[in-house]
């Protein structure tokens, strides 16, 4: 039996209280499983970016290269 894959999803979000919290990263089998967990930690927070991760990054730390390359997928 094959394990789940997940991916790791970095979000930019702003707290119910306006505060912009960035960088945060979350496993998840797919972008909505990642925000249902983000959701329980930030409730009633506004989703102001989410891309995905490559292994080993940042969301800080992706290039407009890697933007782009995720986007386009």
């Amino acid at each position: 039996m094959s394990t789940p894959t997940t991916l790791k999803y970095g979000f930019r979000i702003r707290t119910r209280h306006g505060l912009l919290v960035e960088s945060l990263s979350i496993h998840g089998r797919d972008e909505a499983d990642a925000e249902r967990k983000l959701r329980q930690m930030y409730q009633h927070c506004q989703i102001l970016e989410c891309v995905i991760l490559q292994s080993g990054q940042r969301a800080d730390m992706l290039s407009f290269e890697d933007l782009i390359s995720i986007i386009a997928k």
